[in-house]
C-alpha cells in the first residue's frame, strides 16, 4: 500500500494495489516522509474508502481515541440500520462526539427538543443513539445530557446513502438567505473570508439550520448555562460581539429573538469556524 500524504502521525491518505484512494489509520503510519510504500499491513488498524476530500482535513482535530471508538462502535451497531450509510459517517460522527465531549467537560449542557417526535419517526436511529451515548459515557468517563441521543440520531438519518449531508429538514429560500447573511456578518465582523466548501462550514451550516428551525417553531433549546454564557462572552469578546450583530439581524429582519442559551451555542460554533478555517 502506498502512503501518499500524512494527515497526522497515525492517519494518512493512501492508495491500495488497485490504485483506489483510502484513509488509513494505524500507529505511526503518518510519521515517515511521504510518499512511501507500507509493506507491513499489520500496522494498519482501520481503512475507509470514498471519504469526501472536504472531510479529510478535520481528522487532525479529532482525538485518535474518539476516532477509534467511533469506528469500533459503528461497526458493531450499523447492522441495526435498514439502509446503507455514507462513507463519511464515521468521521462526521466522530467529530460530533468529540465536540459533545468537549462541551460536557466545559460544563455546557444542552437539552434538545422533539426527541419523542424523532423516536416516533426514526426508532432505529434513536435506539443506536442511546446505545452510543451509553458507550461514550463508559469509555470517556463523562455524563452526557439526554439531548445527545437526538444529535447522534440525526447524524445517522442524514448519512443515509445517497442523501445530502445536511439535516433532514425541508428548508426553503428564507433559510438559505439567513444562512448567507449570517455568514456575511461573520466575515465582516471577524475580518476574513469564510470558505464555504469546507467541512467546518458544513458543520456550521448544520447547526444554523437546527437553530433557525427551533427559532421559527418557537422551540428554543432548554439549558441552564447563564453563568457559562457570561464566562464565554468574557473569554471571546470579538466572537460575542459578532453573535450580537447576528442576533440583531435576526430580530430586525425576521422577528426572531435568540435566547442567551442559543447565543452561547452560537458563540461556540462561530468560534470554531473562525479558529479552524483552512485558509487562515
Amino acid at each position: 500500500m502506498l502512503v501518499v500524504k500524512k494527515i497526522n502521525n497515525n492517519a494518512a491518505l493512501c492508495r491500495d494495489g488497485d490504485q483506489r484512494e483510502l484513509v488509513a489509520f494505524g500507529r505511526g503510519i503518518g510519521f515517515p516522509p511521504t510518499p512511501y510504500e507500507l509493506t507491513d499491513l499489520s500496522k494498519v488498524d482501520r481503512t475507509f474508502y470514498n471519504v469526501s476530500s472536504q472531510y479529510i482535513p478535520m481528522i487532525k482535530d479529532i482525538p485518535d481515541q474518539v476516532i477509534q471508538f467511533t469506528a469500533r462502535e459503528m461497526l458493531a451497531l450499523q447492522d441495526q440500520l435498514p439502509y446503507e450509510t455514507s462513507s463519511n459517517l464515521m468521521l462526521t460522527l466522530a467529530d460530533h462526539i468529540a465536540f459533545a465531549i468537549e462541551r460536557c467537560r466545559r460544563g455546557i449542557y444542552v437539552r434538545m427538543p422533539n426527541i419523542y417526535e424523532l423516536e416516533l419517526n426514526y426508532p432505529a436511529e434513536v435506539k443506536i443513539g442511546r446505545q452510543l451515548v451509553e458507550a461514550i459515557q463508559k469509555e470517556f468517563k463523562i455524563r452526557l445530557p439526554k439531548g445527545e441521543v437526538q444529535g447522534i440520531a440525526m447524524h445517522l438519518i442524514n448519512a443515509r446513502d445517497g442523501a445530502k449531508e445536511q439535516p433532514a429538514l425541508d428548508l426553503d429560500e428564507k433559510y438559505e438567505e439567513i444562512l448567507d447573511q449570517t455568514t456575511r456578518i461573520i466575515e465582516r465582523e471577524m475580518g476574513f473570508q469564510v470558505r464555504r466548501d469546507t467541512f467546518n462550514y458544513a458543520r456550521f451550516a448544520t447547526h444554523m439550520q437546527f437553530l433557525l428551525k427551533r427559532a421559527f417553531e418557537h422551540k428554543p433549546i432548554d439549558s441552564s448555562n447563564l453563568q457559562m454564557y457570561a464566562s464565554m462572552r468574557e473569554e471571546y469578546p470579538e466572537v460575542s460581539a459578532c453573535v450580537d450583530q447576528i442576533s440583531r439581524y435576526y430580530r430586525t429582519a425576521w422577528s426572531l429573538d435568540l435566547t442567551d442559551e442559543e447565543k452561547l451555542y452560537l458563540i461556540l460554533h462561530v468560534n470554531r469556524v473562525c479558529s479552524k478555517e483552512d485558509d487562515r
